[in-house]
């Protein structure tokens, strides 16, 4: 059997080759070249070209087919029609981003997404609503028009190495560095679906498994257990052995939190996976506390340079100084209300009777 892998070199790409590989495949990716892995094996072939457009696709694999193939990169909408008749079956890979109010929960009324969100909810059908969004729904409609019996993956926020622009490091480097308060925005209590990199590719790989359970369907996934951004944070110091305070400030002025948290909104972005665990027996390969101590451990060993490439994508300044004046600041501002007199809070009573004897009355005369 002869799989072709689009991608292959991003975060869960090696997870599905050797996958693959595993199960007797005889794997061929194909990818730009930009980026050559060790973990990716030497029997497997390496097709080189731009799959981003109709016309390097179709000259790349012109004269191939394939008994699977296995999309996770470039212009998946091209893609599949280059691949239509040339492969027996197609696996892609999209995003949560299709679904209204993921980007911009604001225009939702009540503000917000409700949690959480099955595959069959709305998704963006007006360019004009957004068209980042609305993309990623035409190229799902794309895939089942030339391949209708696909399985499609709405992938969440992925972590774990290869991560190009990992939110990680956002946490990781300050604890590097010696910072010991971490702003978060309103509490960290947002609930945003993360996907580690081998859980995700487990589950396209079990897809792979069950080609008729997973034929024709779109599948939400992530993993099993999902932690508030606090949480996280603080999974993360614990495995590089660190004592951090988070500091709570309103999102409006939380700045330096909102790389990591996502920082659109801190509403909570909460997929239901109820149907891929049913119809595909997924379950976790790897616990989010393990999972972020490969991310960590990865990022730790190849750290980017202060200021660098993948700095500059992930557009944290890392200003501490700024950091420090915000919160003192606010820690000021905030001793400010609390010396401001209130009423004390009324006692709060259970709202049934609890008499102690037979036909008495409790002690609130109840």
């Amino acid at each position: 059997m002869r799989a072709l892998v689009v991608g292959g070199t991003g975060p869960t790409g090696p997870y599905i080759v050797n996958g693959l590989l595993e199960r007797g495949f005889e794997v061929a990716i194909f990818h730009r070249g930009t980026h050559e892995i060790d973990e990716i094996p030497p029997a497997v072939e390496h097709i080189h070209g731009d799959p981003h457009f109709l016309d390097t696709i179709t000259g790349a694999l012109d004269g191939r087919t394939f008994d699977l193939a296995v999309v996770t990169y470039g212009r998946i909408r091209l893609l599949a029609e280059a691949l239509r008749g040339k492969v027996g079956r197609f696996i892609s890979v999209g995003g949560v981003a299709a679904y209204r109010g993921y980007l911009e929960p604001e225009r939702l009324r009540p503000a917000g997404m409700t949690s959480p969100i099955a595959e069959d909810a709305a998704l963006v059908d007006d360019e004009a609503e957004h068209r980042f969004s609305w993309l990623i729904g035409q190229t799902e409609r794309a895939v089942f028009e030339h391949h209708p019996d696909a399985a499609h993956f709405r992938y969440p926020y992925v972590y774990g190495p290869r991560q190009l622009v990992p939110r990680e490091w956002s946490v990781v480097r300050r604890l590097r560095d010696g910072r010991r308060h971490i702003i978060v925005a309103d509490g960290g209590l947002s609930l945003l679906t993360h996907g580690f990199a081998g859980n995700l590719a487990h589950s396209v790989l079990l897809a792979a498994d069950q080609a008729d359970a997973a034929a024709g369907q779109i599948f939400n996934c992530g993993d099993d257990e999902q932690y508030t951004t606090a949480q996280l944070i603080e999974v993360i110091a614990r495995k590089m052995g660190a004592d951090v305070e988070l500091v709570n400030l309103p999102h409006e002025l939380a700045h330096s939190a909102h790389i990591f948290g996502d920082g659109t909104t801190t509403h909570h972005r909460l997929m239901d996976t109820q149907k891929i665990r049913a119809k595909l027996g997924y379950r976790d390969v790897c616990s989010v506390p393990d999972a972020l101590g490969i991310t960590v451990d990865w990022l730790l060993a190849n750290a980017p340079p202060a200021g660098g490439d993948l700095e500059q994508r992930l557009q944290d300044r890392f200003d501490y100084a700024a950091e420090d004046r915000l919160i003192a600041a606010w820690r000021e501002a905030a001793a400010s209300v609390a010396a401001i007199p209130v009423a004390e809070r009324a006692e709060r009573a259970h709202p049934y009777a609890h008499p102690k004897k037979p036909g008495e009355r409790d002690h609130r005369n109840r």
